[in-house]
Order: C-alpha cells, then structure tokens, then sequence
C-alpha cells in the first residue's frame, strides 16, 4: 500500500517541566473530548517542557481552551504520513521534497509493531 498523506495542524503549550504536569494537560484535553493524532513532548530549559499536539478536531480544542484560559500556540502546519511498513518507506517522500527544493526542519515516526507505521513532518511555512 502506498503512503497516505495528510495535512495536519498543530498546537504547542509550555508547562513547568515536573511530574504531573503533562498529565494534568493529557486529562484536560480528553474531558474535553479532544481527540489526538498524535502528542510530543520535550524540553525546552531546564524548567519547561513543549507539549505539542495534533487534534483531529481543532474547533473542540479552541473551545477548550477558550474555557480553560489555556495559552496555544498556532494553528501550525504539518503533514502526517500513514503506510506499511517496509525497508525504504520514506526515501520517496523525501526524494520528492528533495527534488522541489522543500527542507524537513524536523520529522518524527513510529512504526505500530504490525507492519504500519506513522510519520510526522514540519516543513517551512512558505513550502
């Protein structure tokens, strides 16, 4: 099967980087039935953690955060890839970005364990 690629949009929010905190966002956003494509999360100083996330639904997360006071970042854009997994899989995504002059700036994918897998790109918003 041939990749599947979507446009996605994304969101970031910064916390306190300690226990709990990432947590206490997953919950927030699952009340609000905030479904994800997918989450990221990482450091950003030795006190703050970026949360990165990519609702199916971005009207339910706006409301939510409307009603929470929650300070998001974007809409930003991104593109996620969905295929079967096989030795290669990316080289023709990237060979065609190559070949347009398009740079990833940042990319992240997992395989599922049964022969998918999923894989996020960020590319420059002029691109």
């Amino acid at each position: 099967m041939s990749a599947r690629i979507f446009s996605v949009d994304y969101y970031y929010a910064t916390v306190d980087n300690r226990p709990g905190q990432g947590c206490k966002f997953l919950k927030m956003l699952a009340a609000g039935d905030v479904n994800l494509l997918a989450f990221n999360a990482f450091p950003v100083s030795i006190d703050r953690t970026q949360l990165v996330i990519y609702p199916q639904n971005a009207t339910w997360l706006g409301e939510l955060a409307r009603r929470h006071s929650l300070m998001l970042h974007g809409p930003h854009h991104a593109f996620l890839v969905q295929g079967d997994d096989e030795l290669g899989a990316l080289v023709d995504i990237h060979e065609k970005l190559c070949v347009a002059d398009i740079n990833v700036s940042s990319s992240t994918g997992l395989t599922d364990g049964r022969g998918r897998y999923r894989y996020i790109l960020h590319v420059q918003p002029e691109d």
